[in-house]
């Protein structure tokens, strides 16, 4: 049907088949294209199907250019320069996405660098991911198992991926690998395990590669961008090895965004999208496994010591699924609880309350001192939520 209609306004289509959504914003520009869409359920369930699209430069649209496009849908009106001609567009014949995709991901990675020396194992959240991870990495020489990558169109994400990485862990363990390497199924994420089965945020992914960068003279104007979302650990490590700062609303566009206009090459989210600018346009998955593979060959560590780089402060996630959105300021007790918790964290943790941009969910982020208070802070302003607007 998308593609019906893309032709239909005499415009033509190159399919690609099944491929992770960085690897539709890299084949954008590389060729030439004028735009790239993904269908894609992201990190969700397969019932959440959304629509992801990316300019002729292989970036995501900025939020003005999403609202632009969103009115134009509402309005059914006819956008400006449009064709109204008879003619249609026609489907080019179906490229290799994936092994042009592949070729371009190997190239990242430096000639003196090779990966014979580790065991790695892959979740694939059948997803987007399943095909290529296995090719590339084994390609590179990894010894390889892959897991969850068998997709059937039902079981993208289902208990498996970087939003379940537990499976991993035991799997890890159990082969004693080096490392666990879970994509989202989209393949935009990447959460990694260490080779004692732990689990490591984007955020510490982040400041390993951010020090391995800087010792290296390859982190341009010294910058690291993340999210508010980020754990207050990757703020105190960045500050320790004298990189600069910043921070941005949720989502990797936001972060893109700001690095471009900061000339900054690194920067991600806790969540598990990292962005390599100097790369990619975008969160890219399985470029941030061979950036992570990378620095654990060059410098002769277990992920278990890299990650030492950076201590996480305790951190609570609860996701209310809420039945509206009224102004959270808005509702007494909800800003009396959330006013509460602040004043007895005393500047040593924070609180983040916002809405989910994907799902209809209310996100409860509180950080702290220690795992019991901040466990207790995050399910009272969570259960004022619940009882206010949840369903």
């Amino acid at each position: 049907a998308l593609i019906s209609g893309i032709c239909s306004k005499n415009s033509n289509v190159i399919p690609t088949g099944i491929l992770p959504t960085p690897g539709i914003a890299y084949l954008t520009a590389a060729l030439g294209g004028c735009a790239g869409i993904v269908v894609s359920a992201s990190h969700n369930p397969y019932t959440d199907n959304g629509i992801k699209v990316f300019d002729a430069d292989g970036y995501k649209l900025s939020v003005e250019q999403e609202e632009k496009l969103e009115n134009l849908i509402q309005s059914d009106a006819q956008p400006a320069g449009s064709s109204d001609s008879a003619e249609t567009g026609t489907i080019r014949p179906a490229m290799n996405g994936t092994e042009r995709y592949l070729g371009f991901l190997s190239q990242t990675l430096p000639d003196d660098v090779r990966l014979q020396s580790l065991k790695v194992v892959l979740d694939c959240a059948n997803g987007a991911t399943f095909l290529g991870a296995p090719i590339l990495f084994s390609e590179l020489g990894a010894t390889l198992q892959a897991h969850f990558a068998s997709p059937n169109g039902r079981n993208i994400n289902d208990g498996c991926g970087s939003q379940h990485p537990q499976a991993l862990a035991e799997a890890v363990k159990t082969a004693s690998a080096d490392v666990g390497l879970a994509f989202d199924g989209d393949g935009d994420r990447l959460v990694a395990v260490d080779e004692t089965g732990a689990v490591l945020t984007g955020d510490q992914v982040l400041a390993i590669c951010a020090r391995h960068m800087k010792n290296r003279g390859n982190l341009k104007n010294n910058t690291v961008v993340s999210t508010v979302m980020s754990n207050m650990g990757l703020a105190v490590a960045l500050q320790e090895m004298e990189i600069s700062h910043v921070v941005t609303d949720v989502g990797d566009r936001h972060v893109t965004e700001e690095m471009r206009s900061r000339g900054a090459v690194l920067g991600g989210e806790n969540s598990g999208h990292t962005v390599f600018l100097d790369h990619q346009t975008t969160g890219d998955g399985m470029l941030t496994g061979l950036k992570l593979l990378e620095v654990m060959v060059a410098e002769e560590k277990p992920l278990s010591e890299l990650k030492r780089v950076m201590t996480v402060f305790p951190q609570v996630l609860i996701n209310v699924d809420v039945g509206s959105r009224p102004r959270l300021e808005g509702i007494p007790e909800v800003r009396e609880m959330i006013q509460d918790a602040e004043k007895s964290l005393k500047g040593k943790g924070r609180v983040l309350v916002r809405y989910s941009g994907t799902q209809p969910q209310c996100r409860v982020m509180v950080e702290g001192p220690t795992e019991k208070d901040t466990r207790q802070y995050c399910e009272q302003i969570a259960g004022v939520i619940r009882k206010n607007i949840g369903i």
